[in-house]
C-alpha cells in the first residue's frame, strides 16, 4: 500500500458514496454542571451512507492524500490550515470499501495528514466526526486525538433523537 499527495484539479469536486456500520451512539445529555458523554448501544448494528465530494469549495488551500493498492484508490484524507486560529483541519479521511479498512490506510492518511500539519506550523489538528461513529471515534482516540467539543444540532433540529451528534476532536501538536 502506498500513499501519494493527489493533485487537487484532478480529484476536486469528485462524487463519493461508503456506508459505515456502528453498534451504537455516543449519548451527550445536559446535566446541572456540565454534559454526561455515554456510550449506549444500538438494539441492533445500524448502516449509515455517506455521499459527498472530495474538495469542497470551501477548503482553503487544502492538500490531498491519497491510499493505493494496486494503483487502486482505497481511500483519502484531506486538510488545511485554519489560518486565523492556527489550527490544521482534517475535513476528510475515508477508506472508502469495508474491505480496505483495517489494513492500515486509516493510519497512513492519518499519519501522513499529522506531518503536514505539523510542517504547516499548526498549534492542534482538529477532526469532526458523528457521535454515532464509534469506530472512527475509537480510531482517532488511538491516534491521540480527544473529544474538544460537540454541537447538538449542527446537521439538523432532530441530530440528538437521530443520534447523530457532531463531535469536534483535537490533538496538540505543539
Amino acid at each position: 500500500m502506498d500513499v501519494w499527495q493527489l493533485d487537487e484539479k484532478e480529484y476536486r469536486g469528485r462524487e463519493y458514496r461508503t456506508t459505515y456500520a456502528s453498534n451504537g451512539f455516543y449519548e451527550i445529555k445536559e446535566r446541572e454542571n456540565g454534559f454526561d458523554f455515554v456510550y449506549r448501544a444500538f438494539p441492533q448494528t445500524r448502516t449509515f451512507e455517506l455521499h459527498d465530494t472530495i474538495l469542497s469549495d470551501w477548503l482553503e488551500e487544502p492538500v490531498l492524500y491519497g491510499a493505493f493498492e494496486e494503483n487502486h484508490l482505497i481511500g483519502f484524507a484531506e486538510g488545511f490550515l485554519e489560518k486565523w486560529n492556527n489550527r490544521f483541519r482534517i475535513s476528510n479521511i475515508c477508506v472508502l470499501e469495508e474491505s480496505s479498512r483495517r489494513c492500515g490506510a486509516g493510519r497512513m492518511l492519518m499519519e501522513r495528514m499529522l506531518q503536514t500539519a505539523r510542517r504547516s506550523g499548526a498549534r492542534m489538528a482538529v477532526l469532526e466526526t458523528q457521535s454515532c461513529n464509534e469506530r472512527a471515534i475509537a480510531f482517532y482516540r488511538r491516534m491521540g486525538f480527544a473529544v474538544i467539543g460537540f454541537d447538538l444540532y449542527a446537521y439538523s433540529n432532530e441530530d440528538p433523537k437521530r443520534q447523530e451528534v457532531r463531535i469536534e476532536m483535537g490533538r496538540c501538536l505543539l
